[in-house]
């Protein structure tokens, strides 16, 4: 891992921990071991920190979402996987993963709650490619676009909806819950 990444991965690590506004930027440096003027160098000032620990976490995330789902071929069952990784998330099965603190997009947009912020707009920009992932595997399923966006919306707010109950209610079987209503919104739909 060169220093860029180093200084990126401990900062995505303390931010998703405490949050981005309380942890300095001399806590950053004193954590990944590296001299204060190269972290500037790499990023003058903390908010282009923040930002690409946001793209970093982004990056993460759907790599590891795509490549769980990449062999699965039913729509149906792509999205009941995003679920289970959701719950795996929540319940720290899945490798190298930071304990749950929720959704770092949710916790960096709630810090920098301007829409036309960069970061806000980071942060939504996932939002959007999560909702555009949910809705692309429900088109494989329901034949009107007016019902995959109805449907895309609902399981998008259900999952969303886990994610927060998961963080602020210690729900650990919230993806779980969310899971068994989207089987049901599906199924009726397709009746």
């Amino acid at each position: 891992m060169d220093k860029k990444e180093k200084i990126i991965s401990t900062a995505f690590n303390l931010f998703y921990q405490y949050g981005v506004h309380a942890v300095g930027i001399n806590r950053v440096i004193s954590e990944s071991g590296v001299a204060k003027k190269t972290l500037y160098t790499y990023f003058p000032s903390k908010e282009e920190l923040i930002a690409a620990t946001v793209e970093y976490c982004d990056l993460r995330y759907f790599s590891r979402l795509q490549s769980r789902i990449k062999k699965i071929e039913d729509g149906r069952l792509t999205i009941l996987e995003l679920f289970n990784d959701l719950d795996d998330s929540i319940n720290r099965r899945i490798i190298a993963s930071p304990p749950f603190h929720g959704c770092y997009f949710i916790n960096v947009s709630a810090e920098f709650s301007n829409p036309e912020n960069l970061i806000h707009k980071i942060c939504a920009k996932n939002k959007n490619e999560m909702y555009e992932l949910i809705k692309h595997h429900v088109s494989k399923i329901l034949p009107s676009e007016k019902d995959v966006i109805e449907v895309s919306e609902t399981i998008s707010m259900l999952f969303e909806g886990a994610i927060v109950r998961a963080h602020i209610l210690q729900d650990l079987q919230s993806a779980i819950k969310a899971r068994t209503a989207v089987e049901k919104i599906i199924l009726s739909e397709l009746k």
